[in-house]
């Protein structure tokens, strides 16, 4: 942890900071096409009435009309995953690429050159396999490339590669954890026992309130650490050794824009706007993520002093029911508020004419409490009548996904007498 980059003797000192990085940033956006017919604000007051770039924006100036120099400069190109409509392109050179892997790497639980790191997020277009890849490798770790979008490494194969190569630090999605979890129960090893070099859980790109956090650090017995970010902007947050996720506002100035009101502020409840200081390739300002968040700006006894960031999900995702607004975050934070003996880990929810209905996969010694205490505890949170639907363990996970390991096909045109030559030219 680089602490000199990420503690501040005061939010004076702080702002000082971001208005001469912010000028380097609208320097930035002068040589890209799409801010230059846009016209680019001359100093941080007039920043302040900027209109907010958007994801169609992005979609708009497909695939270079953002880049701001010239592509032999270029390092990588990217896309978004598309979770919330159309993918977005982004690029970086080798500058910004420095500037991203320190980011990723600013963990409280280190990254060492002794480390077996799992990377279990895509690599392809997306950034995130390849940027945990990069931040490790600047720090001297061991890289297991375990892609969770190749068909080559189901997960009784991560779990064998987990328990095998010792591994003690990984990077996915906090639903994968418990994923293996699961598999590896089904594998006849217990997550909490069975995996002693297991350091720490570094996750991200999904909802993570601190019940569910909690659950996953018991489920596996090692700290889980959260990470934020999005594959146009890098890491914009991360967690602090009190538990706090904040974001890395000497990296990029944040706004939280209110969509009800159209304004944005420093602080609060609404999606989060994004600039970040270091883009050569790709300057973005005032960018709206659309992920909705709650900002706030307390003191942690962490002493980093920056603003705390929590997460609640897409703003695409978001449901009404009746008065309520939910965020896939507040409907995680009911399911994991479930005693953990009741061994919930899978759901999902659905707004129905008739009212929210949420499915959890509980088993049947626990299904009549686990119905009750999540339909109360969303009626008291929300005044919600939810209902609730226990199904089976494999009703929402089928098992055979977590044992199998398919057969992994490369292209073949020769064949022996008798054998399938259907998929000759397959390759998955």
């Amino acid at each position: 942890m680089d602490t000199l980059d990420v503690t501040w003797a005061g939010r004076a000192e702080l702002a000082r900071l971001q208005d001469d990085r912010l000028a380097t940033a609208l320097a930035a956006a002068k040589r890209s096409p799409f801010y230059a017919g846009r016209g680019v604000p001359g100093s941080r007051a007039e920043f302040a009435g900027y209109p907010l770039t958007t994801k169609a924006d992005l979609r708009a100036g497909y695939p270079f009309g953002l880049l701001a120099v010239d592509r032999a400069e270029l390092a990588t190109y990217h896309e978004s995953s598309g979770s919330s409509g159309t993918p977005t392109s982004s690029y970086y050179t080798p500058g910004d690429w420095r500037d991203l892997t320190e980011r990723y790497a600013r963990k409280h639980v280190g990254i060492r050159a002794d480390d077996m790191f799992l990377v279990r997020t895509p690599y392809a277009l997306m950034i995130t396999g390849h940027l945990a890849h990069a931040a490790a490798r600047s720090r001297g770790a061991t890289v297991v490339p375990a892609d969770n979008r190749s068909l080559a490494m189901p997960y009784a194969k991560v779990v064998r590669i987990l328990h095998d190569l010792d591994v003690t630090l990984t990077w996915s999605l906090a639903t994968d954890t418990l994923l293996w979890a699961a598999a590896a129960r089904l594998a006849g090893r217990a997550p909490e026992r069975d995996f002693p070099a297991l350091r720490a859980l570094f996750v991200g790109g999904d909802p993570l309130g601190p019940a569910k956090k909690k659950r996953i650090a018991e489920i596996w017995n090692a700290p889980v650490v959260e990470e934020y970010g999005a594959t146009e902007t890098g890491s914009l947050a991360g967690e602090c050794p009190s538990g706090r996720l904040h974001l890395w506002a000497d990296r990029a100035l944040f706004e939280v824009y209110d969509p009800g009101t159209g304004r944005c502020s420093a602080t609060g409840r609404g999606q989060l706007v994004v600039t970040p200081f270091q883009r050569e390739a790709m300057p973005l300002l005032r960018y709206n993520l659309e992920d909705s968040v709650e900002v706030s700006d307390p003191d942690c006894a962490c002493g980093w002093g920056l603003p705390v960031v929590r997460v609640l999900g897409r703003s695409a995702w978001t449901v009404r029911d009746g008065a309520a607004e939910l965020t896939q975050g507040d409907v995680e934070d009911l399911v994991f508020g479930l005693p953990a003996e009741y061994g919930v880990m899978f759901w999902r929810a659905r707004a129905e004419p008739d009212g929210l209905r949420i499915q959890i996969e509980v088993a049947a010694a626990h299904r009549h409490a686990a119905e009750r205490e999540l339909h109360d505890a969303a009626g008291r949170a929300y005044g919600l009548d939810a209902r609730i639907e226990s199904l089976p363990p494999g009703g929402l996970v089928p098992e055979r996904l977590l044992t199998t390991e398919p057969e992994v096909v490369k292209p073949r045109g020769l064949f022996h007498a008798g054998e399938d030559w259907d998929k000759a030219l397959e390759y998955y």
